[in-house]
Formats: structure tokens, sequence, C-alpha cells
């Protein structure tokens, strides 16, 4: 009897013939080429190192696409974007000590977002792994232990043999869901060696599915159906396992409303009946979704944003759907099922009974208008005016790629994506200089579409570098930088926590002259020209960047506490 286990693919007569008799000249870095070729990676992003030319020669000589940025955390930050656009593992080369460490935070991000990132990084020769030993140049006693705590696994090369196999299990783990950045480390002396190996063809490495348990759907599904108050929060799991369409069909089924984190923006229709859009730092919010009695939370881990900083309390039952397993029931007790946002609610489609349920639409209407009437409380008309001109600059189908920026706070709450997997931003991790090189990252994987980036000006100061690889590249990317002389958001909670600021207040460059020295054009607007400008800048081909003179402030999200409560942090939000 022969079992499924028991079959090998036998190679056909060209494939053995090209194994016996390989190409002359070939290296450990060639080995490495041809496992992510074989895996289906057409480009790569990148800085190369003295550690790691082998692998940079190797991609000089391959059909890969190289796209070199000029600081590593930047690359990082463009590899990222990649993976988010087009769902594959975007691979990002890295040499060893100073240049992977300075990768750090853009990893620590693409864990954040589960964005699937497969990092190479070489190390020193083998001879001197270890440490001290030797006192090679960029050195670390153990490099990959300075990763383990920021990417989902770590796979270590010490031989040739082992490159494909390691390379294959990487980018299996960085699309496996949750997907995340991913570490593979190459010694220097096995990227530059010959090798008699065969050129690398039979590669697969397809990521598994994480299906729910079924008798934790019929329970989720018999809660939902008898709900009185249903609600869903929708998270960026939702967005990344390509569920927004059975999303849909679930909540019209049960007539729930919808709100989205701002991770998951554009996981639901923004002006859908049963859309509460994306106010999920509100009070209001808050209540509304305290109140229901079975609450569907899928692909959010109910962090800090997403719980309205942990002011939001639950009176009802919660279902929480998370692939990520750390992140279930973590901050909430929960009915948890460990699964992939897409096959979890494929599973309830097919068992929840619809729901009949006329009020749902009227109680978002009148939670809209509380929200809205809060804001205008607040006396915010610019920072109004400013959002709205992006988004009508904006063509519905571009993607954007935001800061930690005032603007961008605004945006989590109250911009229109307009559809998923279209505006991101470095909510998960919070690092600054995320925008710029992560809207090169998203040109680079589609370069039919405008992309937009938004800034502040000391975000921005994180990112000048790459206005070269914007025009090195070519790449159609419109700079949006709001100029407030500092770093607004912090300037904000000093001066609300402590009655002053200190190290808020920069000296900048003029960005409009400083972009044309790269060969970018460059123009200063206002709030008032700012959606002509901004359209005009998306609509030209190329890099380009407008610049924002603004003082914009933060909106507080609460309505009137009760007065022995106390503001929640980050309540200047």
């Amino acid at each position: 009897m022969t079992h499924d286990h028991d079959l090998v693919l036998r190679p056909t007569a060209a494939q053995t013939e090209a194994a016996l008799n390989p190409p002359p000249g070939r290296t450990g870095g060639d080995l490495v080429v041809e496992t992510l070729a074989g895996l289906g990676a057409t480009t790569v992003f990148g800085l190369p190192g003295q550690h790691a030319l082998g692998l940079f020669d190797a991609v000089g000589r391959s059909d890969l696409r190289y796209v070199g940025l000029r600081v590593e955390n930047n690359a990082g930050f463009a590899a990222d974007a990649y993976g988010r656009i087009t769902g594959e593992a975007a691979p990002l080369l890295l040499s060893t000590g100073p240049g992977a460490l300075t990768s750090l935070p853009a990893l620590q991000e693409a864990a954040a977002a589960s964005a699937p990132v497969l990092a190479i990084c070489s190390q020193v020769p083998t001879a001197g792994l270890g440490g001290g030993r030797h006192g090679y140049l960029h050195e670390l006693p153990d490099q990959a232990a300075s990763f383990r705590g920021v990417v989902k696994s770590v796979h270590t090369v010490r031989s040739q043999s082992q490159i494909p196999s390691a390379i294959a299990a990487a980018w299996k783990s960085a699309l496996t869901a949750p997907h995340g950045p991913v570490w593979v480390e190459i010694p220097q002396d096995v990227l530059n060696a010959e090798t008699t190996l065969p050129v690398v063809t039979g590669v697969d490495a397809f990521p598994e599915e994480l299906p729910p348990r079924p008798e934790l759907t019929a329970v989720a599904a018999d809660l939902l159906s008898r709900a009185e108050r249903p609600a869903i929060i929708a998270g960026g799991g939702v967005v990344r396992a390509d569920a927004s369409g059975k999303l849909k069909q679930l909540a019209e089924r049960l007539k729930a409303p919808v709100v989205t984190t701002p991770g998951g923006k554009g996981a639901f229709p923004w002006k859908h009946p049963l859309s509460l859009q994306s106010w999920i730092e509100d009070r209001h919010t808050t209540d509304f979704l305290q109140d229901a009695d079975v609450l569907l939370v899928v692909g959010s881990g109910l962090g800090e944003l997403s719980s309205n900083y942990h002011t939001f309390t639950p009176r009802g039952r919660v279902i929480q759907i998370e692939a990520d397993l750390g992140k279930l029931e973590s901050n909430h007790p929960a009915l948890g099922i460990h699964a992939d946002a897409r096959l979890a609610l494929q599973a309830l489609l097919e068992t929840v009974s619809e729901r009949t349920d006329d009020t749902a639409p009227e109680r978002v209407r009148e939670l809209l208008a509380k929200v809205a009437a809060r804001i205008a409380a607040q006396e915010l008309t610019l920072e109004q005016q400013v959002l709205a001109a992006v988004r009508k600059a904006l063509p519905a189908d571009a993607p954007s790629f935001w800061d930690m920026t005032i603007l961008a706070y605004w945006a989590w709450s109250a911009f229109d994506a307009k559809g998923p997997n279209r505006m991101h931003s470095a909510q998960g991790a919070g690092g600054l200089g995320y925008g710029f090189p992560a809207a090169l990252g998203a040109a680079v994987a589609d370069p039919t579409r405008p992309v937009l980036a938004v800034s502040g000006d000391g975000g921005a100061l994180y990112s000048v570098a790459e206005l070269a690889t914007a025009r090195q590249y070519d790449l159609d990317v419109t700079w949006l930088i709001v100029d407030d002389g500092g770093y607004g958001v912090l300037r904000e909670y000093m001066t609300d926590a402590f009655g002053r600021t200190t190290g808020t207040e920069l000296t900048r460059p003029d960005y409009v002259a400083l972009a044309e020295s790269f060969g970018v054009p460059g123009v200063r607007t206002s709030p008032e020209a700012l959606a002509a400008d901004l359209a005009k800048a998306l609509a030209a081909p190329g890099p380009s960047v407008v610049v924002l003179p603004a003082v914009l402030r933060l909106f507080a999200p609460t309505h009137e506490a009760p007065a022995h409560e106390e503001p929640a942090p980050g309540s200047a939000r």
C-alpha cells in the first residue's frame, strides 16, 4: 500500500542534467537568490554591507529587481509596505551588526501589523561566531538574539546545504497566519564560497492554513444568532486575511453594526448603514460597544488604541477571532477562536441564522450624530478642513501611508480609506519615519497607482535621505509634510501633562528647497490650496513633495466624564 507521504517527486531528465552539470562560478549567494526566485520573489529591498557583498553580487547577476534605500530601517519600512500591498513575503537584505540592528524598528512595526517581511542578513565568518575570538568588524556575540524578541521566527544557516531549506521555512513562516517578519542569518564565508550544489529548482513553501475549530464556531454562531444587540469590531486581521467581503456578508446577515480599528481601516464600507466607521477613540462609541450583548472581535487583540486606551469594559459576551495566539483573550475574557479571519468568518456564514432587526441602522445614525456633535463642539475646523482636502485629492483606489503625526491620529478615526488595504500607518509599533519609505515600497509593489505619504516635520527628518531613492527609481509617491515646527503630538502630551515642553521644538530645513536639491519637485501650500496642490502633485508622474505649514490640534475622545474618573492615558487625542 502506498501512502501520500511516501510519494517523492522524481526529477525530469532536464532537471537531472542541470543538477549534474551546474554552471561554474556560483556561490552561496546564488543559492539564496535561486531559492528566492523559486519561491516566487521578484523584488528585494536592502542596503549592502561588507559581510553581505557576496549576496548582493548574486542579486546583481540575477533577474531579481533590487531596490536600494539609504537607511536600513527605511528599507525595512519599504519591504513592510510591499508585503502589505502584494500579500507576498518581501525580501529585505541586510549586512551584519550596525546595518542589521538599524532595521529593528521597522521589523517591530511589521510584527505589530502582521506584515510579511523576509529579512536575510549576513554574519561574520563562521570562525568568528560566538564573539571575541577574531574581533571582526560589526561582530556581535549573538546577533540573532537581538531579533528573537521582535520577529516571528529566526533561522540560522551555517553551511551552504542549509540555505534553501532555511529560506523556504522562513518564507512559510512569514506567510502563515498571522503574517509577520522573519529572520535568516548566513555567515560571510558561506555566502562567498563557491558551491558545487546544483541549481535550486525544486522548492516550495506553502503557508499552513489556520482553520477554526468547528465546536467553537458552532457556539459563536448560536450566540450571534440569538443576540439582541450584536456588534462587531474589525481589526487589521480582516485586512491581512482579505476577508472584508465575508465580514460585510456576516454583518448584513446579523444586522450587526461594525467599527474598524486603526489597523482595520477600510475593512468595512465607510458609508454602509451598519458602519460605525472608525471612531474607536470616542467615548460614545465605547459606550455603544460596551452595551452590545454579544460583541464579535475579528482580527484585533483589543490593545491600547482598539480599546480606547483600555477604558473599554464590555458587559456582554465577547467572541474573539484572532490568528495570533498570544493576543487571544489577552485583554478581555472571551470565547477565543484561534483562526485566520477569512476561514472563521466563512465558518460563521455557513452556520449563523439571519436576524431581523430594523433598529440597527437608526442606532448607528444616532451614534454618528453624537460623534459629529462632540467633534463640532471642540472647534477643530482647520483639522477637519485639512483631512477633507487630503481625501478630496487622493484617488479612491490610491494607497496612503501615514507617519505618527497629528493628522494621522485624525485619519485613524475620521478618514474614509475607500476600501481595504489602502490606508496604512505606523500605529502598530508607533515609531517615527514610517510614512515616506513605506510609500516607496508600495509604489514598487504597484506602479499603476499614485501613492500618498503623510508625515509631520519631525517624522520627515527621519526619512529625507529617501528622496534620493524616490528620484533614483522614479517612484510615483507624493509626500505631504505638515510642518508645525516640532514633534506636535508630544508637544500636546507634554503640555497637558506638565504644563510645558522639553525637546519638542525643532530647527528644520526648507523642505521645498531640500526636495528640489534632490531633483524632486516641491511646493509650499496652504489649507485653502491643499486639495488642488495635492491633486496636481498626485497626478504628475514621479516623486513630489507638498509642504503644509500648519499647527494642528488633537481631538479629545471623551464626552463629559464622571467627576471621579481620571483622564484616560492619551486623552489629548
